[in-house]
């Protein structure tokens, strides 16, 4: 899904596909552990509760209080049970992470084939990662480091080379394209949010604002004279950033 590749990552480790740019991952998660060991707990008897449901409440409480507020002992009292049987699941706060990721790319739609215009094709799929993200405002942060793929991030990027076929790039391009327009996708969200934000501080806007205009108008600065002097286009959320996707995806080299 949302977690992004590049060539060199995957040949360091064909195991594991990073996010471009991320850290040096989550210790001690085996992605062969844990994606294909059935739902079961590591040790101990079978409790109540699936892995399903520890992850569905981890992302429930993600979205209703951001990342900061899921703790092994918060995603428990969910699911009504004991920390501590948390973690014959998730060994730690990464490992359900993992799942949370994986969990929610399940939304993100992975099936029919791609139209043959892999630009358009591309575009639909950034769209559909935007919408993931400002459903879950939590998981751009939650892939600034490195995850593994899952079953369901497995599936879109699947359809996302699929996608990319008609471009004859080779397939560590593919997944460096992958990488690029993700990346793209989780920076330009992370924005939309700083910006909801400060847009509820309505004075703060107008000062820096009034700031700018004084500064274009000093006669030091022309360049952003002229800039600002420019028409005014759409500012909505949805066309600024469907304004910068069209940039970068019509732009792409496929030589």
């Amino acid at each position: 899904m949302t977690t992004t590749t590049t060539a060199t990552q995957i040949d360091r480790s064909a195991k594991t596909v990073t996010r471009d740019g991320g850290g040096s991952g989550t210790p001690g998660t085996d992605p062969r552990q844990l994606w294909l060991s059935p739902d079961q707990p590591r040790r101990g008897r079978r409790p109540g509760f699936s892995r399903e449901a520890i992850t569905a409440a981890a992302v429930a409480l993600a979205d209703a209080e951001g990342l900061e507020a899921v703790t092994m002992r918060r995603v428990a009292a969910q699911v009504g049970a004991g920390a501590m049987s948390l973690y014959s699941y998730a060994s730690d706060k990464e490992t359900l992470l993992e799942l949370m990721v994986d969990h929610v790319s399940g939304e993100l739609p992975a099936s029919g084939p791609p139209t043959g215009d892999w630009r358009a094709d591309l575009k639909t799929i950034a769209h559909r990662q935007r919408d993931l993200m400002l459903r879950h405002p939590w998981l751009p942060a939650a892939l600034s480091t490195r995850r593994s793929l899952g079953p369901n991030a497995l599936a879109f990027l699947e359809h996302a080379l699929a996608a990319l076929r008609p471009t004859g790039l080779d397939g560590a391009a593919k997944l460096e394209v992958f990488a690029q327009l993700t990346a793209f996708v989780a920076g330009h969200v992370s924005y939309e949010i700083t910006q909801a934000t400060a847009a509820r501080a309505p004075d703060r806007a107008a000062a820096e604002a009034g700031y700018l205009a004084t500064v274009a108008a000093d006669g030091h600065h022309p360049e952003l004279a002229e800039a600002l002097a420019a028409p005014a286009r759409a500012v909505t959320p949805e066309a600024t950033f469907t304004r910068f996707l069209n940039r970068l995806i019509d732009g792409l080299d496929t030589d």
